[in-house]
């Protein structure tokens, strides 16, 4: 198979009329951004050109998130951030979700995103008619979790529908002291503990909203007006498969999850181009020939 190629950054703004980018292990890690991140937004705002992060993590608005980057350095709007949690408005609005009860796993953001989606949040332990999880932190976990898995049989139990709901499919993230688990981790461990409790029942599993599922892309598609874009990202699961699935070219960028791919690898993961970090693309390319 061939290698996959690098790019420079005077190719990807004439090639794409849109460029897209992963938050984490792309952009930024837990406590700061990355090598090269800061200047390129900055570059990238000098020429006007068009870009998202398009970003699985639900536990934090855009405005919230934006607030964050800046202080990372990042000189990056929350126009700028199209997020999972933003992908609940439709979802609730398709399945007629709007003044269900809601049971949300998460911080406020996460809550706030239920909300904004016409959700009534309830605590853990009394009924609910969705269940959703938007992140891993900003509760007490293990209580939380106990109570609303116990809940959530209680109703299963009565014959009673419970939408299961999960904007950020992620199962790791990059973070300062290497990797951290993502709320996909306790999705699973619920659809786990429901398969023990019901073996027969195969539907008791959560819907998934964010990368690599089409939907975030088809928002970046609506807001920028056009599908001429390419995706960068740290994940071959989520990022690299979810941009190709949708028709869309993609950079894997190495200072994240992923920072090998297999001969075996399916094309469906299989980036287009391959980067050590997003400070080469602002670098010259070396000269070809000669001394």
């Amino acid at each position: 198979m061939q290698p996959i190629p690098a790019i420079t950054l005077e190719k990807l703004l004439s090639q794409y009329e849109v460029l897209l980018f992963d938050a984490y292990g792309v952009l930024v890690h837990s406590a700061g951004a990355l090598p090269g991140a800061a200047a390129l937004i900055t570059e990238l705002n000098r020429r006007a050109k068009p870009y998202y992060m398009l970003t699985n993590d639900a536990s934090k608005l855009p405005t919230t998130a934006a607030a964050r980057y800046q202080s990372y350095g990042l000189p990056l709007s929350s126009e700028h951030i199209i997020s999972s949690g933003e992908l609940l408005t439709p979802y609730f609005a398709t399945h007629q979700l709007q003044g269900a009860r809601c049971a949300v796993l998460g911080p406020v953001d996460s809550i706030r995103y239920v909300e904004q989606a016409g959700g009534q949040v309830v605590p853990p332990g009394e009924p609910f008619e969705v269940l959703v999880v938007g992140d891993e932190s900003g509760f007490p976990f293990l209580e939380t979790v106990d109570t609303m898995l116990s809940t959530l049989c209680r109703l299963l139990d009565q014959q009673r529908t419970v939408h299961l709901v999960l904007p950020n499919p992620d199962i790791i993230y990059p973070s300062d002291i290497g990797f951290g688990m993502a709320s996909g981790c306790v999705a699973m461990m619920f659809e786990a503990a429901l398969q023990a409790r019901y073996p027969e029942r195969k539907d008791l599993r959560f819907v998934r909203l964010g990368k690599p599922y089409t939907a975030i892309f088809a928002e970046a598609v609506r807001r920028s007006g056009t599908h001429n874009m390419v995706m960068f990202g740290d994940q071959l699961a989520t990022d690299i498969r979810g941009a190709r699935t949708f028709g869309l070219d993609a950079v894997l960028v190495n200072t994240g999850v992923t920072t090998e791919i297999a001969p075996t690898t399916p094309v469906e993961l299989r980036p287009t181009y391959q980067l050590g970090s997003l400070e080469a693309l602002l670098k010259e390319p070396p000269p070809s020939g000669g001394r």
